[in-house]
């Protein structure tokens, strides 16, 4: 075996399991909120229709707290408890604000979105005025994103589930270009590897993986006859650029990422900062 075929061999991807299509299933939702009672229900109205026509299917209970009943993140959490819903819904920087600017997501979306379990459906602020003109419209056109998709089944399959019948499902994948360029240059530095050939078969091996779990997806979806099309991304670049000039150019009605790793606290990766920069569409965050 040649030093190449050595060196293709240490990076060959592990046989990934296939798609399994888990339907996101909500009987419980909980909108958060910081406004009267009468703003909040008016707002879960049209929260409501566009979930249940995102999804197809009706929520049986809703829960809708207004900004009277929480004053700390303590009784917020205390109210998830109660409530155990299957999603929380909330916008940014609630009780503050700090709204009117792209700097944080705010201590009770922050809260909500690290020490709960539910997906948490963050919205545009109601008051903030920049909310794209199809926001909360309808979603025909769903984006997910992650560095690790092969095998996150559960990211895909809420993704799949709030994406509306005949509407349009992009799967992406963006390896960070800036770390493959450093493990190439590491590897220029080995004299027994060829480095424009292991340059190329690291970067196709980078691509099958995500590429072969995305024609997992699709023939799952398929045979499910959701009818929804399936789109496939894989690209190199920078996962905050090339998400930002996606959501720029084109007219996406919801953004679906994770929230977390299972091995950490803190948001996951590129998360945080999109999070905080996408204010205009929803964002789900499982």
């Amino acid at each position: 075996m040649s030093k190449v075929d050595q060196f293709e061999s240490v990076f060959r991807a592990a046989l990934k399991e296939p798609f399994e299509f888990k339907p996101l299933k909500i009987n419980r939702a909980m909108l958060v909120t910081d406004l009267l009672v009468d703003e909040a229900s008016r707002l879960a109205e049209s929260v409501k229709t566009f979930i249940e026509a995102a999804t197809g299917a009706s929520v049986p209970t809703w829960a809708v707290v207004a900004g009277e009943e929480y004053t700390n993140t303590v009784e917020l959490l205390g109210r998830v408890e109660e409530e155990k819903p299957d999603l929380i819904i909330a916008y940014r920087n609630l009780k503050s604000e700090a709204w009117k600017f792209p700097h944080s997501l705010g201590e009770f979306l922050d809260v909500l979105l690290q020490l709960t379990s539910s997906p948490v459906l963050v919205i545009p602020h109601p008051e903030a005025g920049y909310a794209a003109e199809h926001s909360l419209s309808s979603c025909n056109k769903v984006l997910a994103m992650t560095d690790h998709l092969a095998n996150d089944y559960r990211l895909v399959s809420a993704a799949a589930t709030f994406t509306e019948k005949g509407g349009n499902l992009t799967l992406s994948h963006i390896e960070d270009q800036t770390v493959f360029d450093r493990y190439m240059e590491a590897i220029s530095k080995i004299p027994q590897i060829d480095t424009d050939e292991a340059r190329e078969l690291l970067a196709n091996q980078l691509r099958k993986g995500p590429a072969d779990y995305i024609d997992s997806c699709r023939t799952v979806l398929s045979e499910l006859k959701l009818d929804i099309e399936i789109h496939a991304q894989i690209e190199f670049g920078s996962n905050l650029a090339e998400y930002k000039n996606i959501l720029e150019n084109e007219p996406i009605d919801l953004l679906v990422m994770r929230t977390k790793d299972n091995d950490q606290l803190a948001m996951h990766g590129q998360a945080y900062p999109l999070a905080v920069e996408m204010r205009a569409i929803p964002l789900l965050m499982i």
